[in-house]
């Protein structure tokens, strides 16, 4: 272990932005204004007429898979609906040209885009016509009749022989009575044909079939699925047919949590980094729209056991660490909540990148999608930007680019006790609760390498008198605070996009001796 983290002192993506600037490394930083590609509150084109105009929009549970040049992206069939009225406003609102907006029929089910940068998404349509019957008869036959209606947290694999299979659930909502089902075509974007279930659940089993992800090692194919239902389970996968090797296998547990009930554990993915020679098994705690964050733990082993932050197994009632992301509020932007069920990519390049949704906070029915770069710290776990990727020419910088007015954020897990119901926010719960946003603080690195901080810092929970303090690693382009007793050390930093104020800037990101996520930006 200590060679590997040796090896990885300057992450790939860190080495490929000094060596692609060139000679003008020296040049001041100064920031340029720079358009956001797109806006957040697209409540303009959520209807399915818009369609063609989603791109980023309507984004659940995103995964992502590139064949050849071209990213392919697969989600959950969640549109946008403006709220309804109240029963008593609803002839008010009549009367002011506010009509309730019917539900519109589902065009298709799993949705498809695609870009060749990360930036650029164009909705493609539905993977599938219908769901599958076999499925729905599955799932409603043991549930009185009911759930099955829409298809969850789709997941493709290029098999790389020109067959691909896209792996899909079905399920009744708050139930473990769930499908993963197999369709295969010989496109990334179809059409798809249903081949069968993979994994089935019910009442019986102590898991659920959801959220399928997979990863191919050495030949072996492993799928990760599961939930607030027994945990997270790994099967194995036989590569020709993309069903489990060994018929009706349910797998073995790799992650769970103490109360299934009430703390939540979802979404799995899986990735390897050959550099580190480690697998990372990424898992998204707590209720969907509201507090949902992301935590990680790595293996030697496609199967685990995983490991965490403090050396703690994902499979143990420990809630693990690194915590990656969870609600945030950067200043001139109402923030975001509901920001995991990640889906994580490499270019090829020893680049990687995060994609998650982000449900805007001051209306949580919007989910965006957000993919931010993913680097690796010296101590070989990962974490991602503070904000969302716009390709920003990368850059090195020198220590006087570090002097200025930052906005910091400490990311932290929800602490409050909700009244939860199969790990979800029960109705009438959907906002943040006090002390549940992560807030931006902001503070001054002056030239000497002391900090002041302006008001606001105490969402930093500054309380000693220890001097703030700051210095910057050039070589390696790390960032070092002293903040609060604590020294935040191994920050990387990198250029990017500052989506509050529309300009480019310098970012930052690391992990606190925590295990919690720590982001900056530079904002003058």
């Amino acid at each position: 272990m200590e060679n590997f983290l040796k090896k990885s002192l300057v992450p790939l993506s860190i080495l490929a932005a000094i060596s692609a600037h060139g000679s003008d490394t020296k040049a001041p930083f100064v920031p340029v204004a720079s358009p956001n590609p797109t806006v957040d509150d697209y409540s303009h084109v959520a209807n399915m007429e818009s369609r063609n105009e989603w791109g980023s929009y309507n984004v659940h549970d995103p995964a992502m898979t590139k064949v050849g040049d071209t990213y392919y992206m697969y989600s959950t069939d969640a549109i946008y609906f403006p709220p309804r009225p109240r029963p008593e406003k609803a002839a008010e609102g009549h009367q002011g040209g506010n009509k309730m907006r019917k539900r519109e029929k589902p065009l298709g089910f799993a949705q498809m885009r695609r870009s060749k940068d990360l930036v650029n998404w164009e909705f493609i349509g539905w993977a599938l016509p219908e769901i599958p019957k076999s499925a729905v008869e599955f799932v409603t036959s043991r549930n009185d009749g009911h759930g099955a209606t829409n298809v969850w947290a789709p997941y493709m694999v290029d098999n790389g022989n020109g067959i691909f299979h896209l792996y899909f659930c079905v399920s009744a909502f708050g139930k473990n009575t769930s499908v993963i089902g197999l369709a295969t075509a010989t496109s990334p974007e179809g059409p798809w044909e249903y081949q069968g279930p993979v994994v089935e659940t019910d009442a019986t089993t102590p898991m659920n079939a959801i959220d399928p992800t997979v990863i191919t090692a050495d030949g072996r194919r492993f799928m990760h699925y599961g939930s607030y239902f027994g945990g997270l389970y790994c099967v194995e996968i036989d590569p020709a047919t993309g069903f489990t090797k060994n018929e009706k296998d349910l797998g073995k547990l790799v992650a769970r949590r103490a109360n299934y009930l009430k703390d939540n554990l979802e979404a799995p993915e899986i990735i390897y980094n050959p550099e580190l020679k480690q697998y990372f098994l990424f898992g998204s705690y707590d209720p969907l729209m509201t507090t949902y964050n992301v935590r990680v733990c790595r293996s030697s082993n496609p199967d685990g056991p995983f490991i965490d932050f403090h050396g703690k197994e994902m499979a143990d009632t420990t809630d693990n660490f690194p915590l990656l992301t969870a609600p945030y509020n950067f200043s001139n932007h109402p923030g975001w909540v509901g920001t995991a069920h990640c889906g994580v990519i490499a270019d090829g390049e020893g680049n990687y990148y995060m994609a998650h949704q982000g449900r805007l906070a001051s209306n949580s029915g919007m989910m965006v999608l957000h993919l931010r770069q993913m680097f690796f710290t010296p101590e070989g776990w990962p974490v991602v930007s503070p904000e969302r990727y716009t390709a920003t020419e990368k850059r090195v910088f020198t220590t006087a680019d570090m002097a200025g007015k930052w906005e910091i954020i400490r990311l932290h897990e929800p602490t409050s006790d909700r009244k939860l119901e199969a790990g979800q926010i029960l109705w009438g719960e959907g906002d943040l609760m006090e002390g549940e946003r992560n807030l931006a603080a902001t503070l001054s690195f002056a030239t000497d390498g002391s900090i002041t901080r302006d008001d606001n810092a105490s969402s930093l929970n500054i309380t000693t008198t220890d001097p703030l303090t700051w210095n910057f690693d050039e070589p390696q382009q790390m960032l070092t605070l002293q903040v609060n007793g604590e020294i935040l050390k191994n920050l990387i930093t990198f250029a990017g996009h500052d989506w509050e104020r529309e300009q480019d800037t310098i970012l930052f990101t690391g992990l606190d001796s925590n295990g919690r996520a720590v982001w900056g930006k530079r904002i003058e």
